[in-house]
């Protein structure tokens, strides 16, 4: 099974991946945690990334690409994963595609949760932890997200992948959804 999850900051993609990963038995990828273990570690793909953090921009495709390709490829092999935080744009979802194609591992499914902004806006103020997480932050990435990732949704949809859930409700029910959605797909 090899899943992706597409929603915007704080729509509870962490939390479903880790729940569905361990339901069904196969690895979280997270770009996000991926990108903090760089981060913590102090490498030098760490530091590329943080200017853009720091921004509240995404990070360039060259540098996710190359912190995750292994990642996926090995999960691939091992019975699947949850995809969690990449593909982000349309351009990275094209060269992922080409990519999971010549290597045998395409996705199964996308399922995009959907949480109106306001409730967006108060969990990720709910989980601030510093500077980078002032309300003017968290909504320029929300915009960010809608510009560069949101068009994702029309591509998965005409690819007939994307299965929509309401992410405003209790996890246990978001993921409930999800397993009954994924259990009849793949």
């Amino acid at each position: 099974m090899r899943l992706l999850l597409l929603a915007p900051p704080g729509a509870g993609k962490g939390t479903q991946g880790l729940a569905l990963a361990a339901h069904f038995g196969v690895e979280h990828i997270s770009s996000g945690d991926l990108l903090r273990e760089e981060l913590q570690r102090g490498t030098e793909l760490g530091e590329r990334a943080q200017k853009y953090l720091d921004a509240g921009d995404l990070v360039p495709d060259d540098v996710l690409a190359e912190l995750l390709i292994d990642h996926i490829n090995v999960a691939a092999q091992k019975g699947g994963y949850i995809l969690d935080g990449f593909p982000r744009t349309v351009s990275q979802s094209e060269a992922a595609a080409e990519i999971a194609e010549r290597m045998g591992i395409g996705l199964d499914a996308v399922v995009y949760l959907e949480v109106p902004t306001d409730v967006l806006v108060a969990r990720l103020l709910a989980r601030a932890r510093g500077a980078d997480d002032s309300e003017a932050t968290i909504r320029h990435r929300l915009e960010v997200y809608e510009t560069e990732t949101a068009p994702l949704v029309a591509r998965y949809r005409e690819r007939e992948l994307l299965h929509e859930v309401d992410g405003d409700r209790p996890p246990e029910q978001v993921t409930a959804d999800i397993v009954s959605i994924v259990s009849a797909v793949v």
